[in-house]
């Protein structure tokens, strides 16, 4: 198969569409990241992003709408303080977790009871899911625990001849991806952090609370489970710039040609060595952190990152991302 990379026009709309209604896959660009799409009705197309990403079957999927959507196609059950946060922050980066009604294939939920559905703003996106009308499920368009992808480059170096078509909507400005939020009980509870903040969303509920998935519980969103966004070489997290300049100078002494990653407050605190930037501010490190992880793997035999300052707000979903993708 041959994978073309076309940029979003009326004419590549169209074949995006007629692929996705053949059951085909496509790739296409959201505002966080790009997403491997396929029809939310055919179980044989959802079958095929687990199979050609590697995924676990027990890892549910996101649908994906357009704005003019209407969502009790999907749902029945919506209590006030969701619609709320619909108009506070839809079309965006929020994915908000209902009870499932069972009227998209069964494999979207991997066994849940539950469905999740985002309303992308990329305004690529927004052309691409209003020419297929249909809710379009999509993971990141990365192969499994691989790093995700922010351009249409990164996408065709794991999926080359494997998807007939990559939709390019440049840069994924926001970088990491979306919070993920269950609104099937009295409060709202995060379950994955993202650049919609705790903080944002309780501004606007009242109340909101991280969700702690317990052993051996199904997983209500993708970003819950397993070893997520690993560059291809080693990736350590170190504590302090102190721990990372001993091991970065321990691993180059070893002939590993070490990388440092870093942002913020601990860049001012490095010694002048190989670097990879995450930039000063949170919406800084968000957005170039998966695009330095793959610099990384292209560049370092190891990633030495070392664990940001800020914690709150948006970089809880940074250090999130940044914790699985260091478990080597």
């Amino acid at each position: 198969m041959k994978t073309e990379v076309k940029k979003i026009t009326a004419e590549s709309l169209r074949e995006a569409s007629e692929l996705i209604r053949a059951g085909e896959l496509v790739a296409f660009p959201t505002e966080t990241v790009y997403g491997l799409g396929a029809n939310a009705f055919d179980d044989d197309a959802v079958k095929r992003i687990f199979q050609t990403k590697g995924r676990p079957s027990d890892n549910p999927l996101i649908a994906h709408v357009h704005t003019d959507y209407d969502l009790k196609k999907l749902v029945d059950f919506d209590p006030p303080y969701a619609e709320k946060l619909r108009k506070a922050f839809l079309p965006g980066p929020l994915t908000m977790v209902y009870p499932s009604t069972n009227k998209v294939s069964p494999f979207v939920s991997a066994g849940g009871s539950t469905l999740a559905v985002r309303v992308p703003s990329h305004r690529g996106a927004q052309s691409f899911l209003k020419e297929v009308d249909l809710p379009v499920v999509a993971p990141s368009a990365n192969r499994s625990k691989h790093v995700s992808p922010t351009s249409a480059s990164h996408v065709l170096f794991d999926f080359d001849g494997q998807i007939p078509l990559i939709l390019d909507g440049g840069r994924s400005e926001g970088g990491i991806e979306s919070t993920v939020l269950d609104v099937t009980g009295e409060i709202p509870l995060i379950l994955r952090e993202g650049l919609i903040t705790r903080e944002m969303i309780a501004s606007v509920t009242g109340k909101c609370e991280k969700y702690v998935r317990k052993e051996g519980e199904i997983a209500r969103s993708p970003g819950m489970m397993y070893k997520h966004y690993a560059p291809a070489c080693p990736a350590y997290l170190c504590e302090s710039a102190e721990e990372g300049v001993a091991l970065y100078r321990k691993l180059d002494q070893e002939g590993k040609n070490p990388y440092l990653m870093a942002g913020g407050v601990c860049l001012r605190e490095l010694p002048p060595l190989r670097l990879l930037s995450l930039g000063d501010t949170p919406k800084e490190m968000a957005a170039n952190l998966y695009e330095k992880l793959r610099e990384g793997e292209r560049v370092a035999g190891a990633v030495v990152a070392i664990r940001p300052k800020e914690q709150d707000g948006i970089m809880a979903g940074v250090m999130d991302r940044l914790t699985r993708a260091c478990r080597s």
